[in-house]
């Protein structure tokens, strides 16, 4: 488990012991996560966060995903049967929404709510409709409750919106009873969500906090990477960056003549989010599926252009059969990537992700409790950031975690960073240390009291 997997089990553990959603404005992003998580997690038998398991945890992420590939189904009216049965395959096979469909972090429900706005939202356009101004309201609300960056969405759907109407659909401005019920929705959804229905309305006060906090992270913080960064991971080998070159393309010349009108408002959208994510100081691997999914619909349009500009048999079974190959290579990257080297150090989609030797660490807890009959070993984690420790800890009963400098007490068990703290060395004389990968280049000790027989 990642580290941040590790933060929202937690959280959703509290939730399954009864506790109250209490939105945290550092870091721990909005409720949909857990709201989603915690029914989930009940119907696999979890009651506590010690109960809980990797999949369990893993399933809501897994389900949303493969929910919103159903979802290009509903889109095939806006984009076209191509293009979206071409995104639909991207998404189920390419590795970057494979890998992160299997993380228990907001980004996957993210783009799903993402893309739902868009849907919603083109329909209330089209059909001045109450029901689809609703639906609109609430997804955008979702959007919001997932994580605090659904801002950078808003307005780069506004610039796309905007350009829509500008070009060629003036007629679909909606009435002002569409505006405030989407509006209204979208109030009353985010205050639900956010006070957790009712019980913290402290939560919509934390929920402002919040910019600033966004706005510092923004400048690295750790993670600064460089403005091409995204574009490595989406297309580590230029294989689709044809295909949206010509969705673009298609975007611009079909849209003037009338012809998709969905296009433009796609490529605007898709050139607006990329262009702030790249410029935002701040990168992980995960944010990638914000562009993701406007790159794979730009592919399908691509797609749909070249299939179209072939007249006969011939040319169309070549370009299925370019299409099987493309899709094949993709396979065996995600085969690669999300299955067989899922934590290597190589693994670019695998962001500072925990090593599989730390499982070894509770094992080797519960082997030498076995030895010493120690029914219920004492165990003290003395580290300034100690997670994902808390995860794989979480069947001990008694664990305390102190940050270095604070006087811990008797345990049967220490785990310290490599750099112990100088306050423990004369109680650490007797014990004996093991060495554990926790990250990549990052290292944990195992304190074990020596056998009486090889005391000093």
């Amino acid at each position: 488990m990642h580290t941040d997997e590790s933060v929202n089990a937690y959280l959703t553990g509290n939730l399954l012991a009864g506790e109250t959603y209490k939105y945290d404005p550092q870091d721990k992003h909005g409720p949909v996560l857990f709201l989603l998580a915690k029914p989930i997690a009940q119907l696999g038998g979890a009651k506590n966060f010690s109960d809980l398991t990797e999949t369990q945890l893993r399933l809501t992420p897994v389900l949303v995903g493969s929910a919103m590939i159903l979802l290009f189904g509903c889109a095939v009216e806006i984009f076209g049967f191509i293009a979206c049965l071409t995104a639909a395959l991207l998404f189920a096979i390419a590795p970057l929404p494979v890998y992160y469909s299997r993380y228990f972090i907001h980004e996957t429900l993210f783009v799903a709510a993402t893309f739902g706005l868009i849907l919603s939202g083109w329909q209330t356009l089209k059909n001045n409709s109450l029901w689809f101004a609703a639906l609109t309201g609430l997804c955008a609300a979702l959007l919001l409750a997932c994580k605090e960056t659904a801002a950078i969405h808003f307005f780069a759907l506004a610039c796309g919106a905007f350009a829509a109407w500008f070009t060629t659909a003036r007629k679909y401005f909606p009435a002002p009873k569409i505006i405030a019920t989407s509006l209204m929705v979208f109030i009353a959804t985010t205050i639900l969500l956010f006070t957790w229905f009712g019980q913290n309305f402290g939560a919509l006060a934390d929920l402002f906090h919040a910019i600033p906090r966004v706005v510092a992270r923004a400048g690295g913080e750790g993670h600064a990477k460089p403005f091409f960064y995204y574009f490595e991971l989406l297309d580590p080998l230029f294989i689709l960056s044809f295909l949206a070159a010509a969705g673009i393309y298609t975007a611009i010349c079909d849209t003037v003549s009338g012809a998709r009108k969905a296009a433009l408002p796609l490529m605007i959208y898709a050139v607006a989010v990329a262009l702030i994510y790249s410029a935002i100081p701040y990168k992980t691997p995960w944010l990638t599926l914000n562009l993701w999914l406007p790159f794979t619909l730009l592919c399908g349009l691509g797609v749909s252009a070249i299939v179209s500009a072939f007249n006969n048999k011939a040319g169309r079974w070549g370009a299925g059969i370019v299409g099987i190959f493309l899709l094949a290579t993709l396979g065996a990257q995600t085969q690669e990537l999300v299955f067989q080297k899922p934590a290597d150090e190589k693994n670019l989609l695998a962001y500072a992700h925990t090593t599989p030797d730390i499982l070894n660490l509770p094992a080797k807890l519960e082997e030498i409790c076995r030895a010493r009959k120690i029914v219920q070993p004492r165990i003290a984690v003395v580290m300034k950031d100690a997670w994902p420790l808390p995860w794989y800890l979480r069947k001990f009963s008694r664990v305390g975690f102190w940050p270095p400098g604070l006087e811990t007490g008797d345990a049967d068990f220490f785990i310290t960073t490599t750099d112990a703290p100088t306050n423990l060395t004369a109680r650490l004389e007797n014990f004996r240390p093991e060495f554990f990968g926790v990250r990549p280049n990052v290292l944990l000790i195992l304190w074990t009291p020596r056998p009486a027989d090889k005391l000093p």
